[in-house]
């Protein structure tokens, strides 16, 4: 199954909006059937973005009691498995910027990023150097992810997140506006940013060589 597809559920099990139901009325059994389902997607994001499994897991600890709380809160104008996303989310920001800390990412999820919305290469191409066609100990060098990592660090927050969300992540822009609550062409506009930046970043980083 791709990482970006929601979990479907086994033939004859209830389904998510069945256990949202029973879940409302007070069954914690059938909350915790229907988190189930979406436990280990959710729990890869949280690991994403806070970089060690015990800040992960207190995140997800987090988001399932923040869900179980609002759970009267959820009309289902979203999937679930959506809705659980995007607390998750949430609970990493808050945490993060408590801890005043960011995302870290790799060379290899920044390396796999494709072409935006816009038709402009994901950061192949920057003052006529193709950065992505570097031998791999050059693109692997300290100095390299330093910069990237400083280009992250200083996106603003809603850039940041829908970059680790769309990018990172691997949700498609449909799902990452339904995760974040946005419209898709506020995702777009936020990721075409985020990747310009981290792009000029890269492109400085070469010619300064």
């Amino acid at each position: 199954m791709l990482e970006n597809e929601l979990p479907q559920a086994p033939r004859g099990a209830p389904s998510d909006e069945a256990l949202v139901e029973r879940a409302k009325a007070g069954d914690f059994a059938a909350f915790e059937q229907l988190v189930s389902g979406h436990q280990e997607r959710v729990y890869r994001l949280a690991l994403r973005m806070m970089g060690t499994e015990s800040d992960a897991q207190e995140v997800v600890q987090d988001a399932l009691l923040s869900a179980w709380r609002n759970l009267q809160k959820f009309e289902g104008k979203a999937q679930f498995g959506s809705w659980l996303y995007r607390i998750a989310a949430n609970a990493a920001l808050m945490m993060l910027r408590t801890r005043r800390r960011h995302p870290q990412v790799s060379m290899e999820e920044v390396t796999a990023l494709g072409a935006d919305e816009t038709g402009v290469d994901g950061f192949g191409a920057g003052a006529g150097d193709d950065w992505s066609k570097r031998p791999d100990d050059q693109l692997q060098s300290t100095e390299l992810r330093a910069a990237i990592q400083a280009a992250v660090d200083a996106l603003p927050e809603s850039s940041r997140q829908v970059f680790m969300v769309r990018d990172v992540d691997g949700l498609s822009t449909e799902e990452t506006a339904e995760t974040l609550g946005l419209s898709v062409p506020a995702v777009k506009t936020r990721l075409h940013r985020a990747r310009l930046a981290l792009r000029e970043a890269i492109s400085r980083y070469f010619e300064a060589r």
